[in-house]
């Protein structure tokens, strides 16, 4: 009878030390669940800084190379530019590197993406609006809009073996160089119409 007694106790003692342990497995399960939104919130931040700073630094170059700064005084062009640059510098000190984690096949896919955006972008100086057509159709692969025109299916296929933050930034940049494109076609366009306009006041 007392030994059936020890056996019990000593099964309410396991019993115990059991249910003790579930409770700790399940508070360190729930802390590293908190912790993994607070990471993802933390690289979401971190992402939307590069963003930032790449904006930034568009920002300003575009306002360095815009009509504006042509038809100002020389004096108050150099003074702008100084400022530019110094505004430039100061966001160029900012690092911020988010790494992307990938498989053989999710790093293959965004060589190969990135090779052929490059390969548009080193023929921009040879044809302009082929450039921009063919840029174009690229960028309608990586939206889930309705594509104003043709896709790149070739490219689309690509584009989807990349990882999900490869895929966003691979259209942040189609996003970057098309507008690029069309700063670059207004300011050939005004130009061309000075131009114009010059030769009929000849």
């Amino acid at each position: 009878m007392a030994q059936a007694k020890i056996s019990a106790k000593a099964s309410e003692g396991r019993f115990y030390r059991s249910t003790s342990m579930a409770d700790r497995s399940s508070r360190l399960l729930e802390n590293l669940d908190q912790l993994e939104l607070r990471v993802e919130a933390f690289r979401d931040a971190a992402s939307a800084m590069e963003q930032e700073k790449e904006i930034l630094l568009e920002m300003i170059h575009n306002i360095q190379n815009s009509q504006d700064m042509r038809h100002i005084s020389e004096g108050e062009r150099e003074e702008l530019n100084l400022t530019a640059n110094r505004l430039m510098g100061r966001t160029l000190t900012v690092e911020v590197s988010v790494e992307t984690i990938r498989n053989a096949q999710q790093q293959e896919s965004l060589l190969h993406a990135t090779k052929m955006i490059d390969e548009i972008v080193n023929k921009l100086l040879d044809d302009l609006e082929d450039a921009k057509i063919r840029l174009m159709s690229l960028y309608g692969a990586c939206t889930s809009d309705v594509p104003a025109g043709p896709i790149d299916q070739k490219f689309q296929s690509v584009v989807i073996g990349c990882a999900i933050e490869d895929q966003k930034k691979i259209k942040r940049r189609l996003e970057t160089l098309l507008r690029n494109l069309e700063n670059s076609e207004k300011s050939i366009t005004l130009l061309e119409h000075q131009k114009s306009s010059s030769t009929v006041l000849q």
